[in-house]
């Protein structure tokens, strides 16, 4: 369907604590992974300490495991089973800190559910170490609480990345994976960001041999202020021509016609300018790992190039992967092959231009090119901001991945792939619970067609 339109969460010293025990001071750990040099991340475990909801009362652990803070909670009525959350990204700084699942929290504990959340003992976007940590944080859960009779991952954004290699490298261990606004395209994600900032700088007239990439300080100083007065980015898109390119190559780029773009376009078309300017894989990745030389840009849904369009194409500057950062297996950032071997219900944004809707349309064709689309499940969600889920839609979307497992029987999903479908004002409508601010859905009663 789509032409490579790709886009842009333990050795040392093992602790648990359980909730009567006192706060321990911050403490150094120097971690030494396969995918960074020794960088002196640490935990401060006075900030892992968490307390029970109001009203409930639950065994609760914390500290750290061969580097990584960890946080579990097991309710007084456990059920026997384990959900593991991956967070997201976390930047580039030293401490490393764990997140509830606040959303599905209270859902799962009072259905019995525990759950476990670790920090990973990286930063950066390495996923790879995330993947280990998360998995290690389940094995470690076995000899402080139990063997879980079934055991599901789930995690929102770089934790929806992490949440796709264990569905596929360590599918044995598990039972179901519930990824969330996730870079289920994985390095997909930064040609993306990538194109976007190219796009941009040929759009104002920028040469081929002068559109900077990796983008230097003078990008953030000069360029962009550049490119947003050409584009009049004070202004509606659709007002200014150039803008009005961008916003349809990047409409393109993350998921075709659809409903929200409009919204979508005016919230990130400043934010996405200079996402070329730091590299999240610094540390981690082998080299360069963004690729845009089999890029097509579009302004039309026509996958046939008119010569606007080709004239567009030749004016971009085209940047290759280094070829070490393709390999595969836990190392880099970790290719999502689609390969999965268990139940796969993924959730996404439509309107989200951070971790682009086009990420789980990508995961889907590579699923399908897998003969593998009977395990998978994806879903669409009429918001806009990334990870904005309510509390309904990530409980009910759990729900039915449990259903699914338990019973063998797949749930419904949205018709992701099928661009009519997509483009439909109804698109999403399906599994919204509760319709934004900007939706013009909102307030009215609509005849689902997904």
């Amino acid at each position: 369907m789509f032409k490579k339109t790709a886009m842009i969460a333990l050795m040392a010293v093992s602790l648990a604590f359980p909730v009567t025990t006192s706060q321990a001071a911050p403490q150094k750990t120097t971690n030494k992974s396969q995918n960074q040099a020794t960088i002196p991340y640490y935990v401060d475990e006075s900030k892992l300490p968490f307390d029970s909801l109001a009203g409930y009362e639950t065994n609760r652990y914390w500290g750290v495991h061969n580097g990584a803070g960890y946080r579990i909670e097991v309710p007084k009525n456990w059920n026997g089973e384990l959900v593991l959350y991956a967070h997201g990204y976390r930047g580039q700084g030293l401490e490393l800190t764990v997140s509830n699942p606040d959303r599905l929290r209270k859902y799962l504990l009072d259905n019995g559910y525990a759950w476990a959340a670790s920090s990973y003992s990286t930063n950066g976007y390495d996923v790879a170490q995330g993947v280990k940590d998360t998995h290690a944080l389940g094995n470690y859960f076995k000899g402080l609480v139990g063997n879980p009779t079934r055991t599901y991952i789930t995690g929102h954004s770089m934790g929806g990345h992490i949440t796709a290699v264990l569905a596929e490298q360590y599918a044995g261990s598990y039972d179901g994976a519930f990824p969330m606004c996730g870079v289920t395209a994985d390095t997909d994600l930064f040609d993306y960001f990538t194109s976007y900032n190219i796009v941009a700088q040929a759009l104002i007239g920028i040469e081929k041999e002068d559109q900077q990439f990796p983008a230097n300080a003078s990008y953030a100083s000069e360029t962009v202020p550049a490119i947003q007065a050409q584009m009049e980015f004070g202004k509606f898109a659709d007002f200014n021509p150039l803008a009005k390119k961008l916003k349809a190559v990047t409409e393109n780029m993350t998921g075709g016609d659809r409903p929200l773009f409009d919204v979508a376009f005016e919230s990130y078309k400043n934010f996405l300018l200079g996402q070329n300017t730091t590299n999240p894989t610094y540390g981690v990745a082998a080299g360069n790992v963004v690729n845009t030389a089999d890029m097509v840009y579009q302004l039309d849904s026509d996958p046939a190039l008119s010569e606007e369009e080709k004239v567009l194409n030749e004016s971009v500057r085209r940047i290759s992967a280094d070829p070490q950062t393709k390999q595969q297996g836990l190392t880099g950032v970790p290719k999502v092959s689609g390969d999965i071997k268990i139940p796969v219900l993924a959730m996404h944004n439509i309107g989200d231009l951070f971790v682009p809707f086009s990420m789980e349309q990508i995961y889907a064709e590579r699923i399908e090119a897998n003969g593998k689309s009977e395990l998978f499940a994806p879903r669409a969600i009429r918001a806009v901001a990334h990870c904005d889920f309510t509390v309904e839609e990530e409980v009910e979307g759990f729900q039915d991945l449990v259903k699914w497992v338990e019973e063998g029987v797949k749930p419904e999903g949205d018709d992701i792939l099928n661009p009519q479908a997509v483009a439909a004002q109804d698109f999403g409508s399906q599994f919204t619970r509760g319709y934004r601010s900007y939706d013009p859905l909102r307030g009215k009663v609509v005849q689902n067609n997904n």
